[in-house]
Formats: C-alpha cells, sequence, structure tokens
C-alpha cells in the first residue's frame, strides 16, 4: 500500500521526492536576523523546507531542571534548561516576518510546538501547513489530541520510544480523525553516535504502522540521511547552522551549508539510482553490450574437417559473433573450413 500525504501545494510519499527539512531549531540564538540568514542558505542548499522550535518556557519545564549532560558540554553552562529555553525563545512577531521570508523563496516555513498556546498561534495565527511533535512530547497524550483536532498533516519524531508508544501515539492521533501521519525514526542524543542510529528502525516503523517515514537524524555526517532515503525513507530532517562554532545547545550536532548540500545532492542521486526494481538491460548500457560480452573464436588453428571440442575454441570479446550460449551447437560438430587462431567463428564455419 502506497501512502501520499499533501502538505501545502506539496506532497510527501512513496511515489514522492523525498522531503528535506533544514532543521533550523534553536541555532538562530533567539536573533532575528540569524534565523533569516539561515533560511536564505537553506534554500541555496536545496532543502524543501525550513524548521523552527516554538515554545512558552513556562508552560514547558520547571525552573530547577539541569541541562542535559550535551546540553552542558555545548553551552559551556551550569545554568538550567529554563535559563536556556528563556534565552533561545523568539517573540511570536518575528515568526510572521519569517515565514513570509521562507514562502518568497518557496521553502515550507514550520515549527515543533512545545504547548497550547505555540499550538494555537502557529495553526491559527500562523496557519502553517503541517504539524510537528519532537521526541519529547510522543507521549503527550492531551498535546497530541489537540494538534490532531487541526486535521494538518502531523510528522512525529519517535526517539527515546517503544513500539507500543509510538503505537498508542498513532492511535490518539487517529482517534481525533487524522490518519496523516508521518513517522520519523529518531534517536534523542546530540550527536547520536552511529551505532544508536538504527536506520532499520524506518522500515520497521514502515511496516508497522503503514504510514510515511522518515529520519530525523542527530549523527554528525551525512551518511545516515542518504542512506535512510535507500530504505525508504520520504522525509529527512537534520540540523542545520551557519557556522558550529556559534553557541548553542544543537549547534555542534548540525551540518553547516556546504555540508547540508552533499546531503540534498546525495539525496537526490540516490533517489535516481534506486529505479524501479525491474530487472532488464538499461539504454545507457546497451552500447557496451557486443564489446563486453564473449564470442566463440578458435582457440587454436582448426584445420577443415577437425571436430570441435571444448578445448579447441575460446570466449573472448569480439564486436561480431556467436554468443557463448550457441557452444552446445559447435562442439562435436566439424569445421566447414581452415580456421585461424582467434577467427571468429559463425554457424557458416560448421558443417
Amino acid at each position: 500500500m502506497t501512502r501520499t500525504i499533501p502538505i501545502g501545494e506539496k506532497s510527501v510519499g512513496d511515489n514522492e521526492p523525498c522531503m528535506i527539512v533544514a532543521e533550523i531549531g534553536v541555532n538562530h540564538n533567539g536573533n532575528e536576523e540569524l534565523a533569516k540568514t539561515l533560511i536564505y542558505y537553506a534554500k541555496r542548499c536545496g532543502a524543501d523546507a525550513v524548521k523552527f522550535q516554538t515554545w512558552n518556557t513556562e508552560e514547558i519545564i520547571l525552573e530547577d531542571v539541569e541541562l542535559a549532560l550535551y546540553q552542558k558540554e555545548s553551552i559551556k553552562s551550569n545554568s538550567t534548561q529554563f535559563e536556556m529555553l528563556k534565552n533561545l525563545e523568539i517573540s511570536y512577531d518575528h515568526y510572521f516576518a519569517l515565514k513570509e521570508y521562507a514562502e518568497e523563496l518557496d521553502l515550507i516555513f514550520f515549527s515543533t510546538m512545545e504547548d497550547k498556546k505555540s499550538v494555537d498561534f502557529l495553526m491559527k495565527d500562523l496557519n502553517i501547513p503541517l504539524i510537528k511533535v519532537g521526541s519529547g512530547d510522543l507521549t503527550n497524550y492531551p498535546l497530541l489530541k489537540y494538534t490532531a483536532r487541526f486535521h494538518k498533516p502531523m510528522v512525529v519524531s519517535t526517539g527515546m520510544a517503544t513500539l507500543s508508544e509510538i503505537d498508542q501515539a498513532v492511535r490518539t492521533i487517529a482517534n481525533e480523525g487524522n490518519e496523516d501521519v508521518i513517522l520519523l525514526q529518531c534517536t534523542t542524543q546530540y550527536p547520536c553516535p552511529y551505532e544508536d542510529i538504527n536506520l532499520r528502525a524506518i522500515l520497521t516503523l514502515k511496516n508497522a504502522f503503514k504510514t510515511v517515514v522518515g529520519l530525523s537524524d542527530h549523527s554528525k555526517g551525512i551518511e545516515c540521511a542518504i542512506a535512510a532515503v535507500a530504505l525508504g525513507a520520504k522525509y529527512i530532517e537534520k540540523h542545520f547552522t551557519s557556522d558550529n562554532t556559534l553557541p548553542g545547545p544543537d549547534q555542534q550536532a548540525s551540518l553547516e551549508p556546504h555540508e547540508f548540500k552533499k546531503v540534498v545532492e546525495g539525496i537526490r542521486n540516490v533517489e535516481k539510482a534506486m529505479g524501479d526494481g525491474i530487472k532488464r538491460p538499461m539504454a545507457s548500457e546497451l552500447e557496451n553490450k557486443n564489446i563486453v560480452r564473449r564470442k566463440i573464436v578458435a582457440g587454436k588453428d582448426i584445420p577443415a574437417g577437425e571436430i570441435f571440442t571444448e578445448e579447441s575454441i575460446s570466449l573472448k570479446r569480439a564486436i561480431n559473433g556467436l554468443s557463448p550460449e550457441h557452444c552446445p551447437l559447435i562442439i562435436g560438430r566439424r569445421a566447414k573450413k581452415d580456421l585461424k587462431y582467434n577467427q571468429i567463428i559463425d554457424l557458416q564455419d560448421i558443417i
């Protein structure tokens, strides 16, 4: 069964090109101009969409929650998550300009929504075309229900989740009448070690839920995103920055423009290379067929009347002649005329 999910004027699905998302996230550091610069670079790299993260700090976290270890290492601080997130918030007013700029560049603009106030703003005021639910909210069933009721396509990351938890999330969304769900294999670590990416889980999600699948890739390199497409991923999300040395919790796990461009090029090349699965000679190789395949030639000087044997013939590359499948027609028959070593043997040369 194939699935296609419309997103604005575009579609994501089994018979569609992979949707490539530049995950700007919080790499704007709360600066609107830096955010615009990242949108511009994303377009130049070939991204289809840009994604941000939207929250009201007071709504999502207590003030005394410590930073995750990777956050401490990235921002070199012992502040709390509350303080870090508060500093990374973008004013709602700025979102209008960012969305307008992205759409001028023909990019889909959307954002992870982490609380009901953010959902209302993004869906009602900004009218973004899809909903993104981060891994941390996979089991936030009230938020899943609330977002599902907008009946927009939902992209759900599955980091830290068991298959049963994912099933419960999908059922929760479906119970609100929304079945347009894109599930992303994800590992919630920044950067994520290659051995924890678990690309084969993409196939598991596809087989278990019969929906569009993808990868939210937190690895440092470009290989996993490209390999995911060969496994059937139709949505790739990759953290994106203009400079890895900028401050911020996700900068070190993000790709710079020249790296992100390689991801896009790699994905598009893999899409071309996937083909239709029908094994047949391809047009580009037909010109080489006569040159590369072997033909039957004399393996020695063969006088007229001599019986052809396996030892007296040879198989070598030649432009003309009989293919090896004709060997049974020749072996055991006699030569009609003298044949020189390496001379091509045709049917008229045998009796």
